[in-house]
């Protein structure tokens, strides 16, 4: 059996449980060996240990029906024994129960006896205390304090408490029987008043915290608490300021008593409160007025500044006590404080603002008319000037001499730089100190003063003068500089718009104001790039009115037409170099003068205007095949310089003329070919037929009779 048990092993496998069976078998293994197979021996072996088997399971079961009878037999102990703890727990319960109805009653008699006898014990002190009050007002009656409490000052403590009360009831007696002992008590009420006023002081100086609380509780029952608390207001602020920035020193000194004061007074947060209130309406006010008046009429830009500060600083100041417990609406208490300040300066705060932004302003511009030695022109209003204008806007005609501005556009980044910082430190005062309702208001107000100054006063000033300064398109010699206004103007109104955007718009986005400032700078921008529009046409007019001059000059009718067609040895005319030279130049101020969309608008209008001269320039000659080769020349110079452009209807315009001019010399016989190619196929037959009009040989009835 034991041998069986070993074969048993965890976890239990039937087959490795067979194998190590028949492996323990002599002659019964399957690996062979030295001794051969002998089955009869493994059936023996297996039949025995089958038996063994059987008989170890009789034993396991019976040991298992042994085993589950004595578990049988716990069980039932066990239910029996829970039943009676069960019946224990309740007689337990049942006698808790009435163990605390027993408490409840014995405690309901001993509170019943401890309310009669404090009934029975209340009037018993109130009667020995009223004695003893009888016997301190007799001592007063009788002129005399005998007692230890009114003559030992170290109780002074029990003589305030009693005095107090003898003072409360020394109110309630008649004036004409009592008068004398009701002076005396009054006396004595004062003389302890002062004396515990007195100990909280030198207590204070001694930093004695404990002994300033008890002498502040005992005199929070005295009318002279308030005295009290003046004293320990007064003290705190005794060399707190030593330096010259009185807001840093207050925000020291409150974060310090803000500590203390908790320590010694019952209500802290009024204690905080009222030296806030006192450091606001003497300290602050005494500082902030003695630095404004003393700039208020003589110097606005100081005032400005130092308004601005003061104000500023005194919020911050602000926000920092508002960490502080000041009672329930400490917003609003230090709201009034600043406003108590600062009232009589910012009720007409938006209209220093304005003048002397006013004045500054002007004074900026003279500055720099004066460093030009520039009398500023009068453009003038009014009727006659409204009528030229209309004049001008509809004909583009120069109304008026053309003035020399010797090159001076009158706009300079120095003044509007200037002027908008001004601006920009008036949009930060006016969001500062301006209060909630009036900011969009004085905002816009401060932006009229903008308006009028640099784009009125000075960038329509410069665009007016920029404008007679344009020579008319006839002019031998022209001078244009009108580009270089629109170069700085554009400048200025990028400066003008991204001020606008950054320090305008936040103080007027919320309120009404906003759609009327928005229509301002439409109405001033679109005003001033009309006159940009209208000084960039004549500009054009007068470039192409330079490049007829060079042309009437230098181009001769021999060029086409020479009288030697062999004697011709030049690419192109010296006409056509020198307006090409001149064109070029022209582009390239007009690419630096501009920017965006606006550069391919000019060039093409340009482009457009210096092919209608051209095509109608080639139009006055009469031309031989070599003067047509000449002009072929010529445009294709003409073309090349049309690429500068970048502008694919001006190069297209220029490719076409370049087409007609091949007219100019192309054999009778191809005519009709020629002028239904590509490029000439679908322009009108009157213009091939003045091209073709201009050759020297078009009366010849050869030629005549191809092109019909």
């Amino acid at each position: 059996m034991s041998a069986t048990a070993e074969l048993f092993e965890e976890p239990f496998v039937a087959d490795e449980y067979i194998e190590r069976l028949a492996w323990r078998t002599p002659r019964g293994g399957s690996r062979g060996g030295a001794e051969a197979f002998d089955p009869k021996r493994l059936l023996e072996e297996f039949v025995n240990h089958i038996q063994e088997l059987q008989v170890m399971d009789e034993r396991i079961q019976r040991k298992v029906e042994k085993l589950e009878q004595h578990c049988q037999k716990e069980a039932k102990e066990f239910a029996k024994k829970v039943q009676e703890l069960q019946k224990s727990n309740q007689v337990a319960f049942q006698h808790f129960q009435e163990l605390d109805e027993h408490i409840s009653y014995v405690a309901t008699k001993v509170c019943h006896l401890g309310d009669q006898l404090e009934g029975v014990n209340t009037p018993r002190q109130r009667a020995v205390e009223a004695q003893k009050l009888m016997k301190y007002f007799n001592e007063f009656l009788d002129g005399e304090l005998k007692s230890d409490v009114f003559t030992n000052s170290e109780k002074i403590k029990e003589a305030a408490d009693i005095i107090q009360k003898l003072h409360l009831i020394a109110q309630e007696l008649p004036f004409d029987r009592f008068s004398e002992v009701k002076s005396k008590i009054a006396s004595k009420y004062h003389d302890l008043e002062l004396q515990l006023i007195q100990e909280f002081t030198n207590a204070q100086r001694r930093v004695e915290i404990s002994r300033m609380r008890e002498v502040a509780a005992v005199l929070l029952h005295f009318k002279g608490y308030s005295h009290c608390v003046d004293v320990y207001i007064k003290q705190c602020q005794e060399g707190a300021y030593l330096r010259n920035d009185i807001f840093e020193d207050t925000a020291i000194l409150c974060q310090r008593v803000n500590k203390q004061v908790g320590d010694i007074f019952s209500s802290p947060e009024t204690v905080l409160a009222k030296l806030i209130q006192n450091i606001f309406e003497v300290k602050l006010q005494s500082n902030v007025k003695d630095q404004l008046e003393e700039h208020r009429k003589s110097d606005a830009e100081q005032y400005l500044k130092n308004l601005y500060e003061l104000y500023t600083r005194t919020t911050n100041l602000s926000s920092k006590l508002m960490e502080f417990n000041l009672g329930t609406d400490k917003q609003t208490f230090l709201s009034k404080l600043i406003k108590s300040i600062f009232i009589s300066y910012l009720e007409n705060y938006i209209e220093v603002e304005i003048g002397y932004l006013k004045s500054r302003s002007a004074m900026i511009l003279q500055r720099y008319y004066d460093s030009k030695n520039h009398q500023k022109r009068s453009i003038g209003t009014g009727g006659i000037q409204d009528l030229k204008e209309r004049i001008r806007q509809r004909t583009n005609f120069p109304l008026g001499p053309s003035i020399d501005t010797h090159g001076e556009t009158f706009l300079s980044q120095e003044v509007v730089v200037n002027l908008l910082q001004e601006t920009k430190q008036a949009f930060e005062r006016c969001h500062r100190l301006s209060d909630h309702s009036d900011l969009p208001k004085n905002a816009f107000r401060i932006f009229s003063m903008l308006v009028e100054f640099l784009c009125i006063e000075h960038i329509d000033y410069a665009l007016e003068t920029g404008l007679a300064g344009i020579p008319s398109p006839d002019s031998k010699s022209a001078n244009l500089y009108f580009l270089d206004v629109v170069h700085q103007a554009n400048t200025i109104f990028h400066l003008f718009d991204k001020q606008f955007n950054d320090h305008l718009m936040p103080l007027i986005s919320s309120s009404p104001k906003l759609s009327e400032c928005l229509q301002k700078k439409k109405d001033i921008i679109e005003q001033m790039e009309m006159k940009l529009d209208m000084g960039i046409d004549r500009t054009l007019n007068c470039m192409i009115g330079q490049m007829k001059h060079i042309l009437a000059a230098e181009q001769k009718k021999t060029d086409f037409k020479p009288e030697d067609e062999n004697s011709v040895l030049i690419q192109y005319t010296n006409a056509c170099v020198k307006v090409c030279g001149y064109v070029r130049k022209q582009v390239e101020k007009i690419r630096k003068s501009m920017d965006g969309k606006n550069v391919d608008t000019v060039l093409m209008e340009l482009g457009v205007r210096f092919h209608r001269l051209i095509y109608e320039h080639l139009q006055q000659y009469s031309y031989s095949c070599m003067g047509g080769m000449l002009a072929i020349c010529d445009v294709a110079e003409y073309r090349k310089c049309a690429k500068d452009f970048k502008i694919p209807l001006v190069l297209q315009l220029f490719d076409t003329l370049h087409a007609l001019c091949n007219l100019l010399v192309v054999a009778p016989d191809n005519l009709k070919q020629v002028c239904s190619g590509e490029q000439l196929a679908n322009l009108d037959k009157n213009i091939l037929h003045s091209f073709v009009q201009l050759r020297a040989d078009y009366r010849s009835a050869r030629l005549a009779r191809h092109f019909s």
